[in-house]
This record gives C-alpha cells, structure tokens and sequence, in this order.
C-alpha cells in the first residue's frame, strides 16, 4: 500500500548472544532508530509473530517491518521457519533477509526456493555488519513500500 505506515521494527531469529549483541551494537553505529526485537530460535520467532505464549500481546510482539533469520538454530532451524512464514498468508509479506555464516550455493538457492527476500553472509568485521545494517534499513525502511502492519 503507498502511503502506509512502516514501523521501524527488526525482530531477528539468532542463537548466539554475541551476533545479537553485535546487532544491536551495529544498528546503533549506523544511527537508526529501529525498534529491534531478539528471538533465540525457530519456534520462539513463529511464537512472536503468532502471538502465542509470552506474545500474546501486541504491545510486546509488534509487527515487524523486516525478519533478519539465521538458518543453523535450535529447535526449529530457519528453512523451517521460512518455509511457515511464506506458507502463512498473514505473515507471507513481511521481507525475510536470511542473515548466516553460510556461503553455501546449496543453502543461497534453497533459501530462494522458500521464498526469502535476501540471502546476505554474516560479514566477519563489525565495520561490515554496521555497513550492512544501515543498507538494510536504509533499502526495507525508506526506499521500498511496504504493506501496512496487521
């Protein structure tokens, strides 16, 4: 929809305590200003976005505006989870941007094949990620239109 809001919120599906802590380190370092939401798995982040369990409220599970996904996690990995959120037809339009460490050709097609927006490799220096962070928000938040949160 042109001309509907779009809230500045991140909610990203990560594991590991330091890439989130870099994350949100990053985003600041570029000066956004985006609401960020952490989930450390799989099954937590379909429980954010369905409102279920410690969710059920939407004040604590706003509608994100963009999913940053890494793939290797516990309990439900991130192909599974992207494969449920693309099947979903109230979540489907929300912009999926798998963050991993992977290069793998294999995991860049499958992850394509699931319907994600983005395939970016985790960069090693936290220069790059704070680079990455600031196009991400810069291309989802202020150049593309997005659809009115639900």
């Amino acid at each position: 929809m042109k001309g509907a809001p779009k809230p500045d919120v991140i909610v990203m599906a990560e594991d590991d305590a330091d890439d989130r802590l870099l994350t949100r380190d990053a985003l600041a370092e570029c000066q956004w200003k985006a609401e960020l939401h952490f989930v450390e798995n799989g099954e937590e982040l379909l429980d954010y976005l369905l409102r279920r369990g410690k969710y059920d409220q939407a004040a604590s599970s706003p509608r994100p505006g963009l999913i940053l996904l890494d793939l290797n996690m516990p309990r439900r990995d991130g192909r599974e989870v992207l494969s449920e959120i693309k099947a979903n037809p109230d979540l489907r339009c929300i912009p999926v941007v798998v963050l991993t460490t992977s290069r793998a050709d294999t995991d860049i097609e499958a992850i394509y094949q699931l319907g994600a927006n983005s395939f970016i490799s985790k960069p090693v220096r936290f220069k790059g990620l704070v680079q990455v962070m600031g196009l991400l928000c810069q291309y989802w938040f202020k150049t593309v239109e997005l659809t009115a949160p639900k």
